[in-house]
C-alpha cells in the first residue's frame, strides 16, 4: 500500500516534469532544464565465500541492516522498506535519510564480513547494486537510490534455506576488490556508531 501510493505520486510528478521539459506547459522558473549525465557504478560485487557445499543464505533475523533514503526526503522510502523487511524478519537496526543523494539503483553497502548478509538482502530485490566499503563488521546498509524498485513479493524471492546461493554475475573475490570509504546516514556521527564487531 505504501509503495503503491508512492508510485502513484511519483508518476504524477513525472508526467508534470515531462510536460515542462517538452514545453507542453510553461515552467514556473526561468532557468532551462539540464539533463544530468548518467553515472554508473563500476564496482563488481564480491563473490560468496568458498565452501565445498556452497554458501547458504542467512536466516533473515541474522541479517542486521540499516536503511537510508538517498532518493527523495519528501517520501518515507526508508520507512516503507523497513516495514517490508521487518515483516520478513530482517533485523532492522536504523532507518532515516542518507548523507547525500544516490543517482541510479538502490545500493547495498557492506564490508568484507558482510558478503553473505548482502547476498541474502539483495535477493529481496529484482535489481540492486552491491558496494563494498571499508566497514569492519557484518551490518549492511540498504541505500535507496533514485531508481529504486520495491522488494519482490516474498514468494518470488529466489532463496531457499537449504539451497546454496549462486554468485552474482561478474563477481570478484572480496580480497581483490578495493573498498570505497564508508558513508553514513544523515546525522549519524561515526563516533556514535556501534562497536566494530557490530558495525
Amino acid at each position: 500500500m505504501i509503495f503503491g501510493l508512492l508510485l502513484a505520486f511519483l508518476v504524477l510528478v513525472g508526467l508534470g516534469a515531462v510536460a515542462i521539459y517538452t514545453d507542453t506547459i510553461e515552467a514556473p522558473f526561468a532557468e532551462p532544464i539540464h539533463t544530468p549525465a548518467a553515472t554508473a557504478t563500476a564496482m563488481r560485487p564480491a563473490c560468496l565465500p568458498e565452501s565445498a557445499d556452497g554458501t547458504l543464505p542467512l536466516a533473515y533475523d541474522k541479517v542486521r541492516v540499516r536503511i537510508y533514503n538517498a532518493a527523495d526526503d519528501r517520501f518515507a522510502l526508508a520507512g516503507a522498506n523497513e516495514e517490508v523487511l521487518s515483516e520478513r524478519g530482517f533485523d532492522v537496526r536504523d532507518s532515516g535519510d542518507f548523507s547525500r543523494p544516490v543517482e541510479g539503483l538502490s545500493e547495498i553497502r557492506y564490508g568484507a564480513k558482510g558478503v553473505v548478509a548482502a547476498y541474502t538482502l539483495a535477493a529481496q530485490f529484482p535489481d540492486i547494486e552491491l558496494i563494498l566499503d571499508d566497514r569492519n563488521g557484518a551490518v549492511v546498509d540498504l541505500v535507496v537510490g533514485t531508481e529504486w524498485v520495491e522488494p519482490l513479493p516474498v514468494e518470488e524471492v529466489p532463496l531457499a534455506a537449504d539451497q546454496p546461493m549462486q554468485n552474482l554475475p561478474g563477481c570478484q573475490p572480496v580480497d581483490e576488490i578495493t573498498p570505497v570509504a564508508r558513508e553514513y546516514g544523515l546525522g549519524r556521527d561515526p563516533q556514535e556508531e556501534a562497536p566494530p564487531e557490530d558495525a
